[in-house]
């Protein structure tokens, strides 16, 4: 992930805006500030749904085009639901065999290109073969399909295969005979991405789409950026806030939150969650309980709050030096801040 840089004259020009970061090619704004008006002649409008057992938002500069827009989004996550899904037995990825000279559809093989790029970026804290290790400690359904308690399980600490024993040449993949793929910590930020870039692309207008609080921006944003609130669990900013929050907004990009707290479950006394160190196969040390991560696209941000789980103490330093704006709140409710996210002077301990 390359370095972001703030943009210190916008900063000095009017504190109250937001920080100008670059990501990449592109450029990510975040700060607390509110929307202004809408362009002449257009007024916002936003649709929810649920699809890959989450919470779909679609938000358009333009209400003319939010119906087209949603059409599309559908046959988007359908799309690649029928790709990626493991709770799928018909889908493309619970297909897959061990074996060399796969040949996989052009969807697919862009997921999974996505995710061994989060796992190199990340240095394999992301890694997309922890599928028999995930499915090892329950989560082996749609999440709402997961008994929030039951028996305990008999799971031992184990290294997972590898991102690194996968090959990807254009369409063609190879893995070791047994590898279970897990793309659920890639493929709905990179679905976000490229569904809003369809949209705007297509419609013309400033398209908005989050996936379980994996958002992706794209096209002209509002007067005033994208206003997004960050929590426990993300939320909109017109609704009344639960505890410690930050409003912020951005202009392009993505933003994800990932945390310890919100898909968890319990077997015997051990309280287990979605985020597996692909180091032991194991849950990881709950020691944050959420980050949440702005970047040039979605799939960035994704791989990096994820990846900060992971990392515990260490992901500020690490986050810091990717220059990536980024909120991290630990398991007392403590809130640290680095690279340029908003301060929130009530609970922010900005490292």
């Amino acid at each position: 992930m390359p370095p972001a840089r703030i943009d210190a004259d916008a900063v000095r020009a009017d504190p109250s805006r937001a920080d100008a970061v670059r990501q990449g090619a592109g450029q990510q704004r975040v700060g607390q500030q509110r929307a202004g008006q809408q362009r002449a002649g257009q007024q916002e409008a936003a649709a929810s749904w649920r699809a890959l057992g989450t919470l779909v938002r679609l938000v358009v500069t333009d209400s003319r085009c939010l119906a087209g827009a949603r059409s599309m989004l559908c046959e988007d996550l359908a799309a690649v639901d029928e790709a990626c899904s493991r709770f799928r037995a018909d889908s493309e990825i619970c297909a897959l065999r061990g074996g060399r000279g796969q040949q996989v559809s052009p969807l697919l093989a862009e997921a999974i290109a996505v995710a061994l790029r989060a796992a190199e970026l990340t240095e394999g804290d992301v890694d997309p073969t922890v599928g028999a290790a995930m499915s090892a400690i329950g989560y082996d359904r749609d999440f709402e399909q997961i008994p929030p308690a039951g028996p305990p399980l008999a799971v031992t600490a184990a290294t997972v295969p590898g991102w690194r024993e996968l090959r990807l040449d254009g369409r063609t993949l190879s893995m070791p005979p047994g590898v279970r793929l897990d793309l659920g910590a890639t493929a709905k930020a990179w679905a976000a991405d490229r569904s809003a870039a369809r949209i705007a692309s297509r419609a013309g207008c400033g398209v908005l789409v989050s996936l379980g609080g994996d958002i992706a921006v794209a096209g002209p944003a509002p007067a005033g950026g994208w206003r997004i609130r960050v929590q426990d669990v993300t939320g909109s900013p017109d609704d009344p806030p639960e505890g410690p929050y930050a409003l912020i907004a951005i202009r392009d990009g993505g933003l994800a939150t990932s945390s310890t707290a919100a898909r968890r479950w319990r077997r015997g006394g051990d309280v287990l969650h979605h985020i597996l160190d692909p180091r032991t196969g194991l849950p990881a040390e709950p020691g944050w309980r959420t980050v949440s991560v702005a970047a040039g696209t979605c799939a960035d941000a994704n791989a990096a709050s994820t990846a900060a789980i992971i990392r515990g103490r260490g992901a500020l330093g690490w986050l810091a030096g990717l220059g990536l704006p980024a909120r991290l709140v630990d398991t007392t409710g403590a809130v640290f801040t680095v690279a340029g996210w908003p301060r929130d002077p009530t609970t922010d301990r900005s490292h």
